[in-house]
C-alpha cells in the first residue's frame, strides 16, 4: 500500500520514493519490506511496505510509540513479523534463522564492555569470523579511524565522552562490513551539541563507506539532517504515511514544517481514537 492509498491522508504530497514496493512485484532492491504486520495484544504495525536501494540513507520516523523500533528489529531479524516478509538482496530475513548476509546494529545505548579498550570492543565482534588477532586489531583500528577516534584506541569506555562511545559502537557495527546498517535512535542519550556533531559524523561515515543505512529517530530535524529518504509512519497501528525524497532540491524548512504537521495530525488521531474493546 502506497502512502497515497490511505484516505485519512490528503495533505501536501512530496516526491514519492521511486523504490516503494508494490506487494508481489519483483523489484531490484537492497532491502525490501513487504506487507509487514506485527501484533501484540493489539496490532502495532499494519501492512508496511517500502524498499531501500543500495547506498541509501533511509530514516524511519513517526509519533512516539508507533512501532519504529519494532519494525527495525523485524528488519534485522531480531524479532519475528506476524505477517509479511523482509528480504535483503532477495533473501528472506527471518528471526532466529541463519542467513548469509551481515547486518550491523547500533542500539540506543552503546553496549560497550567496560573492561575492554575501544579497540578491543570493536575487534571482539570479528572473533566469530575466524580472523587472527593481528587482523582483527587492524580492522578495528581502521574503523575507529573512520569514526574519528584516532588516538583513543587504548582508552576504556569510562574515559571517553558519550559521543565517543557511540562512535565506537558505530565503528563496531561497521567492522563486520555489513550489507545493511540499522541504527535505533543512536543519539537519543546525547546532549544537543553532541547530537549535532554526531549527525554530521554519521553522514560523513555514510559518504566514506557507502553503506546502506536504515535509521530510526523521533526527531524530525535529525531525520531531515541525515536522511536521503524519509519514511513517515502513522500512529499505531503503524502504516506508511509518506515516502519522501530528501535531496539537494528539497526546501528543508518547508519539509520540517510539513513533517511536524503530519506528526501532530497522527498524535491527535491517536488521542481521539477509541480504546480497543
Amino acid at each position: 500500500m502506497g502512502a497515497g492509498d490511505d484516505p485519512r491522508h490528503d495533505g501536501h504530497r512530496h516526491d514519492r520514493l521511486r523504490c516503494a514496493v508494490a506487494p508481489g512485484r519483483p523489484v531490484a532492491l537492497k532491502l525490501a519490506v513487504e506487507e509487514v504486520g506485527k501484533d501484540f495484544l493489539i496490532p502495532v504495525i499494519d501492512r508496511v511496505s517500502f524498499g531501500v536501494e543500495a547506498g541509501e540513507f533511509v530514516c524511519l520516523l513517526g509519533p512516539n510509540g508507533c512501532g519504529k523500533t519494532t519494525l527495525l528489529r523485524i528488519v534485522g531479524g531480531l524479532e519475528p513479523a506476524t505477517r509479511g516478509r523482509v528480504t535483503l538482496d532477495g533473501e528472506p530475513i527471518v528471526a532466529g534463522q541463519p542467513h548469509q548476509h551481515k547486518i550491523g546494529v547500533v542500539f540506543q545505548e552503546d553496549r560497550l564492555l567496560p573492561w575492554l579498550t575501544l579497540e578491543q570492543n570493536v575487534a571482539l565482534v570479528l572473533k566469530p569470523l575466524g580472523l587472527g588477532a593481528a587482523e582483527r586489531a587492524a580492522i578495528a583500528r581502521r574503523y575507529l579511524k573512520i569514526s574519528g577516534l584516532v588516538g583513543f584506541e587504548d582508552y576504556h569506555p569510562a574515559r571517553v565522552s558519550g559521543g565517543m562511545r557511540q562512535r565506537t559502537a558505530i565503528a563496531r557495527a561497521l567492522a563486520i562490513e555489513p550489507d545493511v546498517l540499522l541504527m535505533d535512535e543512536p543519539f537519543g542519550a546525547l546532549d544537543a551539541q553532541n547530537r549535532r556533531i554526531m549527525q554530521n559524523e554519521v553522514r560523513r561515515i555514510w559518504r566514506d563507506t557507502g553503506r546502506t543505512i536504515l535509521f530510526v529517530t523521533h526527531a524530525i530535524e535529525e531525520a531531515v539532517a541525515v536522511g536521503t529518504t524519509l519514511v513517515m509512519l502513522s500512529a499505531r497501528p503503524a502504516r506508511i504515511r509518506e515516502l519522501i525524497r530528501n535531496d539537494g532540491r528539497t526546501d528543508r524548512v518547508k519539509l520540517i514544517d510539513d513533517l511536524n504537521t503530519m506528526i501532530m495530525e497522527e498524535v491527535e488521531r491517536q488521542q481521539g481514537a477509541a480504546p480497543p474493546g
